[in-house]
């Protein structure tokens, strides 16, 4: 089968990332949970793992690189954190509901508020137009760094100027880590969410957050760490205060794998799927039958409707008579939708990787041709 569908998880991995994956499964000890030498061991993958994640995005040491789940987890510990105690954020519309239902959520509990920065009439987010939405109390503003329909990139270092230093700026990173360039103390991030299924390389189960220093996150689960034991709160330094329970060791070693991957590819893999996103943008654009919503980027998302036909039907078709993966619906993002016009039926997405090629993208334009 044809995957096209990287932006939901990445359909193939480099053969380092299976080949570390295997070896931790044949002999994977706790880290950090007993003195021999295999918990030892482990404990010390975890750490290069912590330190390798860090230094690729600039950020502020491995104490503040914590493992989670997936992105959405580094999502709600950023969120609930940054609105502890109550207060106000700024959002966009162009968010997955991995930020839009904590928001919700906070606000329907009458615990903080958000609003919401519209796009600009050319499908842009303008940094100014988020700014004008803090308020006093405002106390983060949390935008994606690629939107997960489109693949359009906000400019994250111009929102940032655009804000109050006193702002948090925290970052959906679910999309964009691995395939652009991305540098907390550059850009200003005080929070950036990873997921590591997707550009990242590695297996489901693999996530990160990274916070700078003048951000105090607060842990979501309690229990056990391997440290302060006899304390019966959570230890007070990170990063045990946020990782309860026994780590996804195989998980966590894909990461490594996937970083030490990214470091060496990112820059020609992103130039390849910029090329084949280009390729299969003027494929669709030539088919009338067909409304395009994405521009080329190096994020490999190229969504588009079909004006007779619902998209979780064209997605079935070309799965079912063309071997193609993609996604129809609404992708999670329901503002996104309602600001592209197509908030009833969502749209068709394809997502590339630098694994496809553009065989596989005609592929995809000829049975678009056909349906």
């Amino acid at each position: 089968m044809i995957y096209f569908d990287n932006a939901a998880t990445g359909g193939r991995k480099p053969d380092s990332v299976l080949s570390a994956v295997h070896a931790a499964l044949q002999q994977c000890a706790n880290p950090g949970r007993s003195g021999h030498k295999l918990s030892v061991g482990c404990a010390c993958v975890v750490q290069h793992a912590r330190q390798a994640l860090s230094d690729f995005f600039d950020g502020y040491g491995f104490e503040r690189t914590v493992f989670t789940k997936n992105c959405t987890e580094a999502l709600n510990l950023a969120i609930f954190s940054a609105l502890r105690g109550g207060g106000h954020a700024v959002t966009t519309c162009m968010e997955h509901n991995s930020v839009l239902r904590p928001l919700e959520h906070l606000r329907q509990t009458g615990k903080a508020d958000y609003s919401v920065a519209p796009l600009q009439t050319d499908g842009t987010l303008c940094p100014q137009t988020v700014a004008s939405l803090v308020r006093p109390d405002t106390k983060a503003v949390i935008v994606t760094a690629a939107s997960n329909v489109t693949g359009a990139s906000p400019d994250l270092a111009a929102v940032r100027a655009a804000l109050p230093d006193r702002v948090l700026l925290l970052c959906d990173g679910a999309q964009a880590c691995g395939h652009l360039p991305l540098s907390m103390k550059k850009t200003g991030l005080d929070a950036l969410c990873v997921a590591g299924h997707k550009g990242m390389h590695a297996i489901q189960g693999a996530g990160a957050l990274l916070f700078s220093d003048r951000f105090e996150v607060e842990p979501l689960l309690f229990g056990g760490t391997g440290s302060e034991s006899f304390d019966l709160g959570m230890p007070p330094f990170y990063p045990d205060r946020l990782e309860s329970g026994t780590l996804n060791f195989p998980a966590i070693v894909s990461l490594l794998e996937g970083t030490l991957y990214a470091k060496l590819k990112m820059e020609s893999d992103a130039a390849h799927i910029l090329r084949l996103s280009e390729i299969l943008c003027d494929g669709l654009r030539s088919n009338a039958r067909l409304r395009l919503l994405s521009r080329p980027n190096a994020c490999g998302i190229v969504a588009f409707v079909h004006r007779e036909k619902q998209s979780e039907e064209v997605a079935a078709l070309l799965s079912e008579k063309f071997s193609v993966a993609v996604r129809g619906g609404l992708h999670c993002a329901p503002l996104m939708h309602r600001a592209l016009g197509t908030g009833d039926d969502g749209a068709v997405r394809a997502s590339l990787s630098a694994f496809n090629t553009r065989e596989e993208v005609s592929v995809l334009v000829r049975a678009m041709r056909r349906i």
